[in-house]
């Protein structure tokens, strides 16, 4: 106690000095504290947001959905029994086609079909505003529909227009503006458009065997206990095929990409805090050097190591406790001033306001960093002897830390690793991140070593005597007092991470592109009946400009059980017992099937089911020959062997199915096929429009439509997590230069010791700016290497996508990063080029 009260007592004095050269310091602190502060305060007022609104998301307070088919009557008076109010809907796809100034215009719409009790909660934004059920109502016997802007705009029709889905003839009432439950209907190919339910029948659109879901909104009462009801369901519908949603998760996609969005850039603010600890380490070792006199001098009049240690420590614990507060204040004050440019992009609620827990988790965040970074160079005081007032001021202090601190380093270092895994969820990645920026330190401390001695080898080549100036740049590098390895990790790191977001950047927005066959189809055609196939098929492949015709029977089904277990405890959160998947049924294998392991069942097989799965989901789920599957199909369960797995390449964007079955297991089940036509680009208009006014049931998805669906997707969140990093950039901004500002010093006297040699203003300034130069172009070099390793790590684990190194971007980001740092180096050489050798060379002795 009477060391910590001496301690602080000589902190406190030395603190009354202000922060000079500690600006550094509290700027890298504050600003990966406040990027993790405020990407957890986006994430928590989200996750309000959607419990506040969860029943306007859901559509109710509790929802159960169907594939493919309606609830049995005796499956709707379970739900009448328990629920106030149950609203029916339908969803499915369709090709909205309107007919103006005598030409067909045609466009994918993902459609609902509502009842008169839609929606149960919140409202329907029209334009021009009126009541749903006004907009939906028939004129002169043709029902309306309203639909999504994007889509009225596609089709150029305008209000009052007439339109068709399937035949059945409409009349366009509205624009959609906004429908409550619109942000949990998850991904969609097309913009979305409301229609009466009963306007659809005899339309031919929710015939048995298409692809429609079906769900019933139930309205409860307010004491109702949600999960005493979903037992029940569970218990009286066991084998029903019914999915379970409720108002305490009313968009689950939603809410786990904003989870794993928001975890994976808070893993991204820690990268920028570890950029920054660089920078804190530099700090503290500039601002101990600076402090060199003062220890010893306290040495000197009997102060024992340990209260000069823990002075030190309080000092810098004071000022860390002031950049996380600094940090804290503006993680938590910028979302604030944000929130309304933030809930503009957004299509989900948020609850914007002052959340503790990403504060605290933000505030632990920080505190570990700072202690990591700072004990390692705090343990230089115990280096210091009296004997340092008799030397060079400049000199720096030299010693390894004792075997105690290095264990307290590497047991705040796995500190810092547990919370993170643990905070983030992401366990894999966190490990990943932690030792690949453990390994960028040991590769760059290593390079600045091998660097040193390269440049000091060099510099004493015969082969450059005449060129002063190179060899005075060189031997500086290579100098036991230079700042190389500062230079190396600072610059290193920042320029690493600037690479990596780069090429993470560039490979999300170039994916889909980039994995595309060379040959891929030209539509998608689903929802054709069986006696529509072949008519078709002959339609279409009698034309020249048509090369391909593929077709398949499908059903959709949900994967419950493996080995009559639940198959989501068998096969975890995989996303093939996510939801429904799509079946297929075959005598024979289908051409260019690869099958790895097991048989195809006989042509002519009609025994029990059997089941071909896909090779890769399969040892992802760890699924085994002979394992059996419990599939729901239209409500009825089927139970099958796995007897063979077969390679399903995703990537020709043909048609693939993760299960296949023998064609007597779903005998009797209806069912439509899917097909898949290659032609030339410019026929595509002619095929959309001769076959959707032959077949006006069937919808044509074009492939490059979904496609950009996708890179939309993809480009958002590549901006995210661009976004995400803004903080980790300004962050290595800081780091340089902060370590152009902890070597001016020392450049000074260099600049006194040139000019008394007859070195011009001019030679030293060139000095100055090539050893930056070379120092920049190693630190690219091995950035570039970093940067892409941790690209790569990213894409691959993170994002489950290939990788392609992308030197333009990479070297476009670098050449940026070593340019600022030239810029500062030529900041920070004024005072060397200005200082006078007399006044600077009289200092030191």
């Amino acid at each position: 106690m009477k060391t910590l009260r001496q301690a602080w007592s000589i902190a406190r004095r030395e603190l009354r000095g202000g922060l000079r050269g500690f600006l550094v310091f509290v700027l890298c602190l504050a600003l990966g504290v406040g990027a993790i502060a405020a990407i957890g305060t986006v994430r928590a007022s989200i996750q309000a947001g959607l419990e506040r609104e969860g029943a306007a998301l859901l559509g109710g307070d509790a929802a159960l959905q169907l594939t493919y088919r309606f609830a049995t009557p005796d499956e709707q008076a379970l739900m009448a029994r328990n629920a106030l109010e149950v609203s029916e809907i339908a969803d499915f796809r369709s090709m909205l086609v309107a007919r103006t100034q005598g030409n067909d215009e045609r466009a994918l719409t993902q459609v609902k079909a509502v009842d008169g009790l839609y929606p149960l909660y919140g409202t329907i934004e029209l334009e021009p505003a009126q009541p749903l059920e006004r907009a939906l109502a028939p004129q002169d016997g043709v029902p309306g529909l309203v639909a999504d802007p994007v889509l009225v705009a596609r089709i150029g029709a305008e209000i009052g227009d007439k339109v068709s889905l399937g035949g059945q003839d409409f009349i366009l009432t509205a624009a959609l503006r906004r429908a409550p439950d619109e942000a949990a209907a998850g991904f969609a190919l097309g913009p979305r458009s409301l229609v009466a339910l009963s306007a659809l029948e005899g339309s031919g659109l929710l015939a048995p065997g298409t692809l429609f879901d079906s769900e019933y909104r139930l309205r409860l009462s307010g004491d109702t206990d949600l999960d005493a009801l979903l037992s029940e369901f569970e218990q009286n519908l066991p084998n029903s095929g019914i999915r379970w949603r409720d108002r305490r998760n009313g968009a689950p996609g939603i809410t786990e990409f904003v989870e794993r969005l928001s975890a994976f850039l808070i893993l991204v603010g820690l990268t920028g805090l570890a950029v920054g600890g660089v920078g804190i380490a530099a700090a503290v070792r500039a601002y101990l050097d600076r402090k060199t006199a003062t220890i010893a001098t306290l040495k000197t009049i009997g102060a024992e190591t340990p209260v000069i240690f823990s002075t030190y420590v309080l000092q810098i614990g004071v000022l860390s406790l002031l950049g996380i507060a600094v940090g804290l204040a503006l993680g938590a004050i910028m979302p604030l001033l944000l929130a309304p440019i933030i809930e503009a992009r957004l299509p989900i609620p948020a609850a914007f306001g002052l959340r503790a827990g990403p504060l605290v988790e933000a505030a632990c965040y920080g505190l570990l960093s700072a202690a990591l970074f700072t004990i390692w160079p705090l343990t230089r005081t115990e280096h210091i002897r009296a004997a340092s007032l008799f030397r060079q001021s400049h000199a720096q202090v030299a010693g390894r830390p004792r075997a105690l601190w290095i264990g307290v380093t590497a047991g705040i270092f796995l500190a810092l690793v547990a919370l993170a895994a643990t905070l983030s969820g992401l366990i894999t990645l966190t490990l990943w991140a932690a030792a690949a920026l453990f390994g960028a330190f040991i590769i760059l401390l290593l390079a600045a070593q091998a660097i040193r001695g390269v440049s000091r080898w060099l510099s004493r080549r015969p082969s450059l005597r005449g060129r002063a100036g190179l060899r005075s740049a060189l031997g500086a590098i290579g100098g036991p007092q230079g700042t190389t390895t500062s230079v190396i990790l600072s610059l290193g790191l920042g320029l690493s991470v600037l690479a990596a977001v780069g090429q993470i950047d560039w490979n999300l927005r170039t994916a889909i592109e980039r994995d595309l066959p060379d040959t891929a189809p030209s539509y998608f055609i689903v929802d054709i009946q069986n006696d529509q196939l072949e008519p078709l098929r002959n339609s279409l492949t009698t034309r020249a400009d048509v090369s391909n015709f593929e077709s398949a029977p499908m059903l959709r089904g949900i994967i419950t059980k493996i080995n009559g277990r639940s198959a989501k405890e068998v096969a975890g959160d995989h996303w093939v017992v996510q939801g429904d998947r799509g079946i297929t049924y075959s005598a024979t294998p289908p051409p260019d099937t690869n099958i790895l392991e097991g048989q195809w069942w006989p042509a002519s097989y009609s025994g029990a089911p059997q089941i071909s799965f896909a090779a890769d989901e399969a040892a992802e789920m760890g699924l085994n020959l002979g394992d059996m599957l419990t599939l729901n199909v239209l409500g009825r369960d089927v139970e099958g062997e796995i007897t063979s797995f077969r390679e399903v390449d995703f990537s020709t964007a043909g048609i693939g199915f993760i299960l296949a079955m023998n064609p007597s297991a779903l005998s009797g089940a209806p069912h439509t096929h899917i097909a898949t036509v290659y032609a030339e680009s410019q026929a595509e208009a002619e095929i959309l429009r001769d076959v959707s006014n032959t077949y006006p049931n069937v919808t044509a998805i074009r492939v490059r439509d979904a496609i950009e669906r996708v890179s939309d997707l993809l480009g958002g969140i590549a901006a995210a997590i661009t976004y995400g990093a803004m903080a980790t950039l300004l962050t290595g901004a800081v780091v340089l230069i902060g370590t152009a500002a902890a070597g001016e010093q020392a450049r000074v006297y260099e600049g006194a010791i040139l000019k008394t040699l007859g070195a011009s203003r001019g030679e030293i300034l060139a000095n100055f700016v090539l050893r930056s130069a070379i120092l920049g172009g190693f630190a690219a070099i091995f950035a570039l290497a970093a940067g892409a390793a941790a690209a790569w790590a990213v894409m691959y684990f993170v994002m489950d996508a290939d990788y392609e190194l992308a030197v333009v971007q990479a070297l476009y980001v670098i050449g940026g990063g070593v340019g600022v740092t030239l810029l500062t180096g030529l900041v920070f050489a004024w005072r060397p080029l200005s200082a006078r050798p007399a006044q600077v060379l009289r200092v030191q002795d």
